[in-house]
């Protein structure tokens, strides 16, 4: 299979106890990008999913262009999801094969991230922007739970010291300020590593305020995590 087009839609189970070892909680992700789709060459990790029972995982592309979703699995199980691509503007897991082989995908990212089968019977479930971010994305729970995305497209607005160029000039990703500065107030590490001492900065408030559902840094957990019942399926859309 190639990259999913535009309007096109892919149902997989989310994950299977089987892929692990017996008495793992298995965990299992997907992976998004934009490119050329062709054969042989790395997927796109975008979209992470930790602990996992069973779920089915409908992938939707509203995009006017082809994206190619993969899998991330906790356990580092590779799991495939038949999508494959060429090149990639962003998001690339860098692995040169069809899987990432346990790789995530190069910043900037935008991550939809599961906890499926977690505490209280619950499944938890966020997108997140602490890795930047690259395509707008919305996660919808199929029986009435909350809905959380980012369906802004960023990129048109990113500071130039966050942008990423494509080879014709066009912004085709935003960085974190984390990954482009490296320093602790950004990363929320050393020093900073709790969250009275890692508050959120001008740059993290540029992607909570375009996508207020999203994380926008690392302790931004209060507004962005969602939860549903476990046994729950899950909509997964680009560009909605």
């Amino acid at each position: 299979m190639t990259g999913v087009s535009r309007n096109t839609n892919r149902e997989f189970t989310g994950c299977d106890r089987h892929l692990g070892n017996e008495g793992d909680d298995l965990c299992l992700a997907f992976a998004l990008g934009v490119g050329t789709p062709w054969r042989h060459r790395s997927l796109i990790p975008g979209i992470m999913m930790l602990r996992v029972h069973s779920a089915v995982f409908t992938v939707k592309n509203n995009c006017p262009y082809s994206i190619a979703p993969a899998t991330l699995t906790g356990s580092g199980v590779s799991v495939l999801t038949g999508f494959e691509l060429e090149s990639a503007y962003s998001g690339d897991c860098g692995s040169g094969q069809v899987g990432c082989n346990g790789a995530g995908g190069a910043p900037p990212a935008t991550l939809a991230e599961f906890t499926i089968g977690g505490a209280d019977g619950k499944d938890f479930f966020d997108v997140s922007l602490v890795d930047g971010f690259n395509l707008p994305v919305s996660i919808v729970p199929q029986d009435g739970c909350a809905a959380t995305d980012c369906p802004v497209y960023i990129n048109a607005n990113c500071p130039s010291e966050l942008a990423v160029k494509n080879g014709s000039g066009g912004t085709v990703g935003c960085k974190s300020a984390c990954e482009v500065f490296g320093t602790p107030e950004y990363c929320c590490s050393g020093d900073h590593n709790t969250p009275d001492k890692c508050p959120p900065t001008d740059y993290s408030r540029f992607f909570k305020n375009l996508c207020p559902k999203a994380y926008s840094y690392a302790y931004d957990d209060s507004t962005s995590t969602f939860t549903c019942n476990t046994g729950t399926n899950y909509v997964i859309t680009f560009c909605p």
